[in-house]
């Protein structure tokens, strides 16, 4: 958790008179703020352009409301100067590693320790003060501060999160989303990136052009969100190509950001929808633009977007001079076409081999360490798979698995399907067999007629019907601690309340109350939809698994009809031990020969380290820029393969 005690957001200060009518302002678009510590007291600082710091002392009395923190935006309330700091464009992820080390200290402050004087008193009193930097969160102070959150403390000391304590006091399971962040009782090692995911978020930060790639469960997701957080949020916009993706991540979908519909109109035509409010106003507001799962794009569509950023922001740069993150792995799903020939012989359009892609100058990451699997021979047999490989080891190793019994407590192993239809007739066939009262939970949208598009974008049903003994699979990451994450496996043991008391595989019960999920539209508003967290899980689909871990599956891939499916479905397991793979043959694993050329290029081109000097001497220096320069001369061509690195 580096620079904790540091923020750099949008400052707006309000000084009231007694009257409640502002007598002062400062603001500026782009200020320094720091938590420092004076004699005791915790201060913030903040330092505007061509303007003297402006300190405030941190008291008792100070509130703060953090219910747009995940926007940028937070307010802090002092009242003993009748003043009120409005922050906002914040980076989400430092601000809320702002508030929380704010949050944490003041916790952490014992009741007895003597006040110092008022930084007004020290001034006029001429008292001397020195400042100094806060000192790092520990665990002992997370827990302290965690506890008294929760009332588990003696303390009667108030806490400056405005209106949540109370909250939290009432409904301890149900915490606010903020809340939960800012007092949550996690190590801290635990929240840190590992170094080539630290490379990645530098590069990002950097304002160089990214794409960052690795096998299933290497944490792309994690570290896309950690991007997100890292970037001011008025000039950022996070897309990913399919709506459950861009809901996961908090951003929209590319086609509601490109404002071009689907994407089969004419370029011209294409032109005159992008340059129509709202979609100019994105366009051109944005510098950084995130996408999410790049794979399923496709290469004539994100041809057509390119040509569109450059014209409507009037600048010829590739993409009109926004920074691009871009995220996936080509080796699972490919762009979704309407080519109705042989899968296994047919060729789509990656983004990688279109010149947009070239002329973008690339930096290229892979991500190695897997965190979703820690059984080392499961992962070489993934790794083996994911590039089409089936030799006499993986064959025999998922034969085996047909005869396991992974079947625990009452819980039923999940069937993943190759086509949805599937999985839905066998859904709704084992609810209607099971006897009792069918209980019905329709889901709570925001606003009337939005329903199709919810579904469409979030993974939570609109109507779910659920009974004693139906298999169910968690949909929101509760609990990570105690297992309770997101594709949790468990059976419904009972009604209480109206709601379904849940068993999940490792034996813990779980209350499943009402959650909330939010997307967002094209032109900045958002919706909601408030459902019990659960999903029908006798089958699934492997479209719509992914990013899911499931400890408890079984599959048949007799019907697979894409490159990389299999590959897929067999990656949402969390072990061999959780595994059931039925009829398994070498024929049903196969990689896209385009996709293949495409890391072996990568794999022979070394990454520039950060901070590396741009030109080298060395003749191994010299020979990588010459075969940059060969590869990419290459790409250029009509069917490119190769981004710059």
């Amino acid at each position: 958790m580096e620079n904790e005690g540091f923020l750099c957001c949008e400052v707006n200060v309000q000084w009231l008179n007694k009257q409640g009518i502002i007598q002062r302002k400062l603001t500026n678009k782009r200020s320094n703020l720091r938590i420092l510590r004076s004699n005791s007291q915790i201060v913030i600082e903040i330092v505007a352009d061509k303007a003297a710091p402006v300190k405030f002392q941190f008291g008792k009395d100070v509130q703060v409301h953090n219910k747009f923190m995940q926007e940028g935006k937070s307010s802090i309330k002092f009242p003993a100067e009748n003043a009120t700091l409005f922050l906002s464009n914040a980076p989400p992820e430092q601000l809320r590693s702002f508030l929380k080390i704010l949050f944490i200290k003041m916790a952490n402050e014992k009741p007895e320790c003597p006040r110092s004087a008022s930084l007004r008193a020290q001034v006029l009193g001429h008292t001397s003060n020195k400042y100094q930097e806060i000192s790092p969160i520990t665990n002992s102070e997370l827990q302290t501060a965690f506890k008294k959150a929760n009332g588990k403390s003696t303390d009667t000391t108030p806490s400056p999160l405005a209106g949540k304590k109370r909250k939290l006091e009432r409904t301890s399971g149900d915490r606010a989303p903020a809340a939960k962040k800012l007092y949550s009782e996690t190590p801290i090692a635990s929240q840190s990136l590992n170094l080539e995911q630290k490379e990645v978020l530098s590069a990002c930060l950097a304002g160089k052009n990214v794409f960052f790639t690795g096998s299933a469960g290497t944490g792309k997701s994690y570290l896309l969100k950690k991007i997100i957080g890292a970037l001011p949020p008025d000039v950022t916009v996070a897309t990913a190509s399919t709506g459950v993706a861009a809901c996961h991540i908090g951003g929209i979908t590319l086609h509601q950001f490109a404002g071009i519909g689907s994407g089969d109109a004419t370029i011209e035509r294409s032109l005159e929808l992008a340059s129509k409010p709202p979609a100019v106003t994105l366009w051109r507001k944005c510098k950084h633009l995130i996408i999410d799962e790049i794979s399923m794009v496709d290469g004539h569509y994100f041809k057509k977007i390119e040509k569109v950023a450059r014209t409507v922001r009037r600048n010829e740069k590739p993409f009109g001079g926004i920074q691009l993150i871009l995220c996936g792995d080509f080796f699972q799903l490919p762009p979704v076409t309407r080519s109705f020939r042989d899968q296994k012989t047919a060729s789509s359009n990656f983004c990688f081999q279109t010149k947009p892609w070239v002329n973008c100058m690339l930096n290229t990451y892979e991500l190695k360490q897997v965190h979703r699997q820690t059984d080392h021979k499961f992962i070489n047999i993934l790794n083996k798979i994911r590039i089409g490989k089936a030799d006499d080891d993986v064959v025999n190793a998922l034969t085996a698995t047909s005869k396991q019994k992974i079947e625990k407590d009452g819980i039923l192993a999940t069937r993943l399907c190759s086509h949805t239809k599937d999985a839905d007739i066998i859904n709704e066939s084992k609810i209607r067999a099971l006897e009792g009262e069918c209980k019905l939970f329709e889901a709570q949208d925001s606003v009337p007629g939005t329903s199709k598009q919810l579904d469409s974008q979030t993974s939570v049903p609109d109507r779910l019907e659920l009974k004693i003994g139906a298999q169910v699979m968690l949909l929101k990451n509760i609990n990570v601690a105690a297992g309770l994450v997101n594709g949790a496996r468990g059976v419904v043991k009972s009604f209480r309340d109206g709601l379904p008391l849940v068993q999940f595989r490792n034996r813990k019960e779980y209350l499943a109350r009402r959650e909330k999920w939010i997307i967002k539209t094209g032109g900045g508003a958002s919706l909601t939809r408030m459902q019990v967290p659960l999903r029908l899980a006798w089958a699934f689909s492997i479209h719509k698994s992914q990013g899911l871990t499931l400890d408890c599956v079984e599959m048949s891939l007799g019907r697979v009809f894409e490159a990389g499916q299999a590959y897929v479905a067999l990656s949402r397991a969390q072990s061999l031990e959780g595994l059931r793979v039925l009829d398994f043959k070498s024929n049903q694993v196969w990689a896209n020969p385009d996709v293949l050329a495409f890391y072996k290029t990568l794999d022979r081109i070394k990454l520039v380290p950060l901070g590396a000097p741009e030109k080298s001497t060395t003749k191994k220096a010299k020979a990588n820029k010459a075969n940059i320069g060969r590869l990419n001369s290459k790409a250029a061509k009509e069917k490119p393969i190769l981004t710059i690195c």
